[in-house]
């Protein structure tokens, strides 16, 4: 598909002002911003004393002995970019971060408002000037990847002749040295030699990131331009006539700041897991603290945060030897949602929220085995064995929760870990959904009504086709498996086991594990 006619903005050698902008790194001297001990990005000065991207940070400063040399940080030049995108969002909706130092929006909504491609470009780059004293160039063609090209340059590509503007273009352009080396070495060095392929062929020669690269070499994009949202702003502040020096007053003020807060979260679907509690007294003191929880606050718990951490502002508590009681009262109250999840993202406990409610069921349920004894509240504990009866053990509530024979739910089919013993013979997955407490006696006869047996040789005497579950009426096997055969504790008489596994489905949908022992048949469990 043909490209959407995109603008986009590039501040060149970006890196470099990130470092400037947050570290104070002058780009007017010569500067190189160093990954992997190579030059990834330099100033303009740099260039001028030689030095170069790919270029050895010895060799660069042997170019420039006075090269000042900066770390790579990618998360320095994101923050450093966000107030270039704050205000690009000032005059056009629909940024998409490209890269900290590129961004991109449809040029279409920016030409109409502003007047036309190239009035929008202007705007746009003197805005930026004044709001963040950054350098910027705009540009803009049909699609992302060459809208990007042309920045560079600060053209404005007319519509239709992006394939002709990309011809011209080096392969390096592409941003795939390895790919770009390689046509090189085929003679293969400008774009348009390289969009004249056929499709089929490249995507033979060269996999499918060359196939990527040729739609770019043609002017067509592999994926639509990805908006950016402006962020939302969550905190919620509330401002007093009068300073806050009582408790009481200020656990008023909590209480409805906190209800604010949670209806503004729940209304874009969030939940707040960490909350920032801010405070500016009248002397213009500023006081912040940060709770967290483990589970989700509702507005109950941020109104209860609030109010502890205004007690401990407001009652005049001590850190040390340092008071931290305010010196005068609080007249603006902020509640900033430092960490947000979606509702639906963070599993609640059985029991509700974690913390509190985990507490109270565990007092309710002790009471209760107060009342009744320890056996009448039990919880499962997965762990070793062969068949799936002998792989849980109920565990009396507040118990130990140990399995009665070690290994893990899955060791006999998987690898276990390092110590735990292995379990042959076990039945492989999926595991039953639900294991009768006593197995159910059951029938199974083949095509003439005959009974299926097993012999020593675990060789099965004819197809199963027809199951009797007790007095039941019989019901047809549409599908088996098996045998799997487990002969447990043969060196003790008393304890040993031998027998064989079958699974089978049912013509009404049932799936079911079969056992067979000394002779008889018996349902053990069955499959959802």
């Amino acid at each position: 598909m043909t490209g959407l006619r995109t603008m986009v903005l590039w501040c060149p050698d970006w890196p470099v002002v990130a470092a400037e902008l947050v570290e104070g790194v002058p780009s007017t001297d010569p500067v190189a911003v160093l990954h992997a001990n190579r030059v990834v990005v330099c100033s303009e000065p740099a260039r001028a004393e030689g030095v170069r991207r790919g270029l050895r940070r010895r060799e660069a400063q042997s170019r420039c002995p006075r090269l000042t040399v900066v770390a790579h940080d990618p998360a320095r030049d994101a923050r450093a970019f966000e107030p270039v995108v704050a205000a690009v969002e000032e005059l056009v909706a629909g940024v998409a971060v490209v890269r900290p130092g590129m961004c991109a929006v449809p040029a279409r909504g920016p030409a109409r408002h502003l007047g036309g491609e190239e009035v929008a470009a202007e705007r746009i780059i003197e805005h930026v000037a004044q709001a963040c004293a950054v350098e910027s160039q705009v540009g803009i063609a049909d699609g992302e990847f060459a809208a990007g090209l042309a920045a560079r340059g600060g053209r404005v590509v007319p519509p239709g002749g992006t394939p002709r503007f990309l011809a011209d273009q080096p392969v390096e352009a592409l941003g795939r040295p390895a790919l770009a080396d390689l046509l090189r070495r085929l003679g293969i060095c400008a774009l348009g030699d390289f969009a004249a392929l056929p499709p089929g062929d490249v995507l033979a020669r060269f996999g499918a990131d060359g196939a990527l690269a040729h739609r770019l070499a043609m002017g067509r994009d592999h994926r639509p331009l990805a908006v950016r949202q402006p962020p939302v702003d969550l905190t919620v502040t509330a401002d007093q006539d009068e300073p806050l020096d009582r408790v009481d007053a200020a656990a008023f003020v909590a209480r409805a700041l906190a209800e604010r807060l949670h209806d503004r979260l729940a209304a874009y679907g969030l939940a707040c897991t960490r909350l920032g509690i801010e405070a500016v007294t009248a002397h213009g003191q500023e006081l912040h603290r940060t709770w967290r929880h483990d589970g989700l606050l509702t507005a109950a718990a941020i109104a209860d945060r609030t109010r502890w951490q205004l007690d401990g502002w407001l009652s005049g508590g001590r850190s040390g030897a340092e008071p931290v009681r305010p010196t005068a009262g609080i007249v603006r109250l902020r509640l900033v949602p430092d960490g947000v999840v979606a509702l639906g993202a963070l599993q609640p406990g059985l029991w509700g929220e974690a913390g509190e409610e985990r507490d109270r069921a565990h007092r309710a349920l002790s009471r209760i085995q107060g009342l009744l004894g320890p056996e009448a509240v039990v919880t499962a504990v997965l762990g070793g064995g062969r068949s799936p009866a002998d792989q849980v053990r109920l565990v009396p509530w507040g118990d130990e929760r140990r399995s009665a024979r070690p290994g893990s739910p899955t060791s006999g089919w998987l690898p276990g870990r390092p110590g735990e013993p292995p379990w042959p013979g076990r039945l492989p997955p999926p595991a039953p959904a639900v294991v009768l407490p006593e197995p159910l006696a059951a029938t199974v006869r083949d095509a003439v009504e005959e009974p299926v047996v097993i012999s020593a040789r675990l060789a099965v005497s004819a197809a199963p086709v027809w199951l009797t579950i007790g007095a039941g009426p019989p019901v047809a096997i549409t599908g088996w498996a098996g045998p799997w055969p487990v002969d447990e504790r043969w060196w003790e008489p008393a304890a040993a086991r031998r027998r064989a596994r079958f699974q089978v489905c049912l013509a009404d949908g049932a799936a079911l594990l079969l056992a067979v022992e000394g002779g008889r048949w018996l349902v053990e469990a069955s499959y959802d």
